[in-house]
């Protein structure tokens, strides 16, 4: 009977981790929209809040790094159960760092005048959408244990390289029409470039969950 309560706990203790990493993906996910909503609007008044969201993702953060450090120091994992440790602690990580981004290019905004071009800011606004659909699909991979849809994510990136290369000239026409836009596209290719990044650690993330199901990492 206490061995058979030692299992039950230690299932538990992994079903917690599981559990945090999909909580801290469901904020990462919030935070991710609404920075671009709040780019893509010039919405000024949303910084602060976006940034109190990463505060709380960056506790997950902490969180899942002490849950993982206690299931490796009291029950020493082995194969997948090592797997679901590694992984769990790089995909965090990503996530934090995908929401250190998200907040970093809300802030960017804060200079900007609410007069952008409106084709630049939409041009913009398809990279963001792009970005936050692979997000999405990343955590169901994760959440549905799916190789498939892992490679399927990882595949789709080249598509949020294309659109950020779009973005970035866009931005690059805005400037040239006035050297006066100099500062605002500066701000701006940080924010298409933390996009492209932001694609970057979506695809690390879905390397992990194909990790954690099959022992190795995809095949480039």
């Amino acid at each position: 009977m206490s061995e058979q309560h030692i299992v039950k706990s230690y299932d538990e203790e992994l079903q917690i981790l599981n559990d945090s990493i999909v909580q801290m993906g469901s904020l990462t996910e919030k935070l991710l929209k609404d920075s671009v909503n709040a780019i893509t609007t010039v919405d000024k008044d949303a910084v602060n809040k976006i940034v109190e969201s990463d505060v709380k993702i960056n506790k997950f953060r902490s969180s899942i790094d002490q849950q993982i450090m206690t299931i490796l120091v009291k029950r020493s994992p082995v194969a997948i159960d090592l797997r679901n440790a590694i992984s769990t602690l790089k995909i965090s990580q990503d996530l934090e760092r995908i929401g250190d981004l998200a907040k970093g290019n809300a802030k960017k905004i804060l200079p900007l005048p609410e007069n952008l071009p409106s084709e630049m800011l939409n041009r913009i606004e398809k990279l963001g959408e792009i970005v936050q659909k692979q997000l999405k699909s990343s955590l169901d991979a994760f959440i549905e244990k799916s190789v498939k849809k892992s490679i399927e994510t990882i595949k789709n990136d080249e598509e949020v390289n294309k659109l950020a290369t779009s973005s970035i000239k866009e931005v690059l026409d805005f400037l040239s029409k006035d050297k006066k836009n100099l500062d605002f596209a500066t701000n701006l290719l940080f924010v298409c470039k933390n996009l492209e990044r932001v694609g970057d650690h979506i695809s690390r993330v879905c390397q992990n969950t194909h990790y954690l199901i099959e022992g190795d990492y995809p095949k480039k």
